[in-house]
């Protein structure tokens, strides 16, 4: 039982695997930043430490292996959802945004990933989402 002070044996475990999902999306959040694009440079950040606060916590309070663990990451990949599809826009004809709900999507996974430990699933997915934004800036300018 946590004391009035709360738990803190494993907080610099946390704040590891925190400034680690923060130090990712942060470059995305850059990207999207200067391209102008509606989410950036506090949206992928927020959302890659939210998520892997959330499955830390619940590591904490389940254990790594509990089967309650599935459902934190139900309700992750719900709610990033709901926040990616706040970023796209439809116009008339027009829909955009679909690159930022995918990135805003995909950086949620990788802080829940970097929150169970999974670095590397966390740096390919940060690599993977940059590479695909670049591809898409170059071409869209020829």
């Amino acid at each position: 039982m946590p004391s009035i002070f709360g738990i803190w044996t494993d907080s610099l475990d946390h704040l590891v695997h925190l400034l680690v999902a923060y130090a990712l999306a942060l470059p995305i959040g850059w990207h999207r930043a200067r391209e102008e694009h509606g989410a950036g440079l506090r949206t992928f950040p927020l959302v890659a430490i939210a998520s892997c606060a959330l499955v830390q916590t619940a590591i904490s309070v389940f254990g790594p292996a509990a089967a309650g663990n599935a459902n934190i990451i139900q309700g992750v990949v719900t709610g990033i959802g709901f926040i990616g599809a706040g970023a796209i826009i439809r116009q008339g004809d027009l829909t955009t945004g679909h690159a930022s709900a995918a990135s805003i999507w995909a950086v949620g996974i990788m802080g829940a990933a970097v929150g169970y430990g999974y670095y590397d699933i966390g740096i390919i997915l940060a690599a993977a989402n940059l590479a695909v934004l670049a591809v898409r800036r170059r071409s869209s300018r020829g």
